[in-house]
């Protein structure tokens, strides 16, 4: 029998930091989940489709974007039973403790990792001491690693403690992409939750702070869009060609153009664009990646609408087409004053806790939010904390790492947060 995951935290993290998956291909991260879990012994453990319904996931990627992170995740000797579960990238597990008559308490960790190659500089710790990631093109470079084993951890030691009620589990895939939140918020195992915790690590809080509770997070979108023109000779011909280039230099320009709102921050962004075969063909296609964001779900909104208008209107004034879809979004949740004094006096006293910060701005998006919302809108709480790192450059970074002295800190900041508010045996 393995040791207790409290005796092997480093070497947990490490081990899931060399495996990072992005979002819907987490298969061998999900198995590796499964493996602990197992070990721990929970009453309820349900893997991908078993645990949301298929149909509210958002941002899937296409089957074939899927296939070589299954046979990769074979490779590494996933169990075969958990890859036919998980096909079609339904990845992610929730994982459950009956203790009896009690309340019923959930905590959501992320697991996705990131599109970015892993620095192989050695003042880059993950290299210099043998655990960057195996896969060239992904890294878990915004700490996902560090949240997943304090959830295994959590879990263990509310099962070895004295903890009456439910307790609740979700290793959320696709938080990058806003695309796990929503169909394990829509679950059955995220009903009747009456407090509920969301977990980050770092966001430039040092080591030794907690925040108890984020205020403002911001609502946002994923907007994925095409220009269909019609290609055309440049030098002979160009009056004959319906310029998507062109759709998307005026769509680009103009997006940046869309007021901003009175009530409060909007934020709108082109991320990336391609498209178009040679220097002397007008382009008859191209793919845009763009963004919406607000201080509140309705500025999101308001947002998003003139985005999506600004496309199809940019391609129209070229005789083009827009195929515009609006593969995720997020709405804002805030942490309830009264959850947010429990994590407080629950990090009290934490080894490791120098500073107790009661809320801050969190300045970005989460699709955690999902789940807080449906928790708040059935009369529950819900916090979104964050335990300080000192990470030696920012989120998504090549060089991003965590300072390993959290990853205790938050067991015991997140196991002390959910024996406040459960019942004892």
């Amino acid at each position: 029998m393995s040791a207790p995951v409290t005796d092997r935290l480093v070497s947990l993290r490490r081990d899931l930091h060399r495996h990072p998956e992005p979002a819907w291909r987490e298969f061998y991260t999900t198995h590796r989940l499964v493996e602990e879990l197992r070990r721990i012994g929970v009453d309820d453990l349900a893997v991908g489709p078993e645990a949301y319904d298929p149909a509210d996931r958002m941002a899937a990627p296409a089957k074939e974007d899927l296939e070589r992170w299954v046979d990769r995740a074979r490779e590494r000797g996933a169990d075969e039973e958990l890859l036919e579960t998980m096909a079609g990238g339904n990845t992610g597990v929730v994982a459950v403790l009956e203790r009896g008559e009690g309340p019923s308490v959930g905590l959501r960790v992320d697991i996705d990792a990131l599109f970015i190659e892993e620095s192989t500089d050695e003042s880059h710790l993950p290299a210099a001491e043998g655990f960057r990631s195996e896969y060239d093109e992904s890294m878990h470079a915004c700490g996902h690693d560090a949240h997943m084993t304090w959830g295994v951890a959590v879990l263990e030691a509310i099962k070895d403690s004295d903890f009456a009620g439910t307790f609740t589990v979700f290793f959320q895939p696709a938080e990058e992409v806003s695309g796990g939140g929503c169909p394990m918020a829509k679950s059955d195992y995220c009903a009747d939750i009456d407090y509920f915790f969301a977990a980050h690590v770092g966001l430039d809080h040092p080591t030794g702070e907690v925040v108890a509770g984020i205020e403002r997070p911001l609502a946002m979108c994923h907007v994925d869009a095409t220009f269909e023109g019609t290609s055309a000779h440049a030098g002979k011909a160009p009056n004959e060609g319906d310029n998507a280039m062109q759709a998307l230099g005026t769509a680009i320009q103009n997006t940046y153009a869309i007021p901003r709102h009175s009530d409060g921050m909007t934020r709108v962004n082109i991320g990336r664009a391609e498209g178009g075969t040679a220097s002397n063909v007008v382009a008859d296609e191209v793919n845009v990646l763009g963004e919406a964001r607000g201080e509140t779900t309705e500025l999101m909104e308001y947002t998003k609408e003139r985005l999506v208008d600004t496309l199809h209107t940019a391609a129209e004034m070229h005789g083009c087409t827009a195929d515009v879809d609006v593969v995720s979004e997020s709405p804002r949740a805030d942490s309830d004053p009264e959850l947010v004094d429990v994590v407080a006096d629950a990090a009290r006293g934490v080894d490791g806790v120098e500073t107790v910060t009661p809320t801050a701005d969190f300045g970005a998006s989460e699709d955690a939010t999902f789940l807080m919302e449906r928790v708040q809108e059935e009369g529950g709480y819900a916090a979104y904390l964050i335990v300080g790192t000192d990470h030696p450059t920012s989120h998504h970074t090549s060089t991003f790492d965590v300072d390993e002295r959290s990853l205790s800190i938050g067991v015991d900041v997140l196991t002390n947060a959910v024996l406040s508010v459960g019942g004892e045996r």
